[in-house]
């Protein structure tokens, strides 16, 4: 068996080779091996020259063929983490990004009184980790999850047990706010809203692997963000805020379908690259 750090070297050519960046398919290789051999990055630097196990290569190349053909590195570990938090996430959930930690911190700017967020809604619930960041950020809150996909609020029910938060999380299945009876203080949305017609302009890890429920909202990608911005003003307590990320490119459509529906756009939050990413409404 070849030592460590030829396979870890073969297999990080391997993954420029399918189109991945070089530095990104050298943490990718590394990764993989410390999944395979179960470790940490210090236990894995300590043991980098001990023998490997006799099962390694079998399984470091299954893992590596699925690298190799995109499949994203969440799905093949199993797990991402989110506002310092590991989620489990599968196929059948959107894998948490950096930029939806954007809504927690507004959220937490707006409401300073932490203790009167009685009630959180979140819409479209994927993995749960709004909905469990918030839980546990608003400690004396009830939380309502939603999602149209049951398979979905099956990794969300594991990450609520996972977090200890199933007595304050409740899991609904329907479409947007459809099964929630009580009116929150707070609701927060990271819903579909790619394009459908830029499917083909997506990464591969996308476009080939996370749920297209999840991702695309009609021609435009506002489909899903018009619907919630009609719906929501029942279910908003007043002096509640609502929360919502968009794409690239759809900050004027955001204002205007919020003017059309009674909502006042009290903030635009800009990602890490300045790009227009989540609303703060208030009616």
């Amino acid at each position: 068996m070849p030592p460590l750090h030829e396979r870890l070297a073969e297999a990080r050519d391997r993954f420029v080779r399918a189109g991945i960046p070089r530095e990104e398919a050298t943490l990718d290789a590394e990764l993989l091996a410390r999944h395979v051999l179960g470790c940490d990055r210090a236990t894995f630097v300590t043991r980098a020259r001990d023998p490997l196990p006799s099962a390694f290569d079998r399984l470091y190349e299954a893992v590596v063929e699925r690298r190799v053909n995109r499949e994203p590195m969440a799905y093949i570990l199993g797990h991402r983490e989110f506002w310092g938090l590991e989620f489990e996430v599968t196929p059948d959930v959107l894998i948490p990004r950096p930029e939806t930690e954007l809504i927690v911190e507004e959220a937490l700017a707006a409401m300073p009184a932490r203790e009167a967020v009685r009630r959180i809604v979140d819409v479209g619930t994927g993995s749960g980790c709004l909905a469990i960041v918030l839980a546990i950020e608003f400690s004396s809150a009830q939380v309502t999850a939603t999602d149209v996909s049951e398979a979905a609020l099956s990794v969300a029910h594991r990450n609520c047990h996972r977090h200890h938060v199933t007595d304050r999380v409740s899991l609904v299945t329907g479409h947007l706010l459809d099964g929630v009876e009580k009116s929150a203080d707070v609701i927060v949305s990271n819903p579909p809203y790619v394009p459908a017609t830029e499917a083909a302009d997506l990464q591969p890890e996308v476009a080939d692997y996370e749920p297209s429920t999840a991702l695309y909202a009609g021609v435009d990608g506002l489909g899903v963000i018009r619907q919630l911005l009609a719906d929501a003003p029942p279910h908003l307590n007043g002096g509640g805020r609502l929360f919502v990320e968009f794409g690239l490119g759809q900050e004027a459509a955001i204002h205007e379908e919020a003017r059309r529906n009674g909502w006042t756009v009290e903030r635009i939050r800009r990602d890490l690259q300045s790009i227009p990413r989540v609303a703060v409404l208030r009616r």
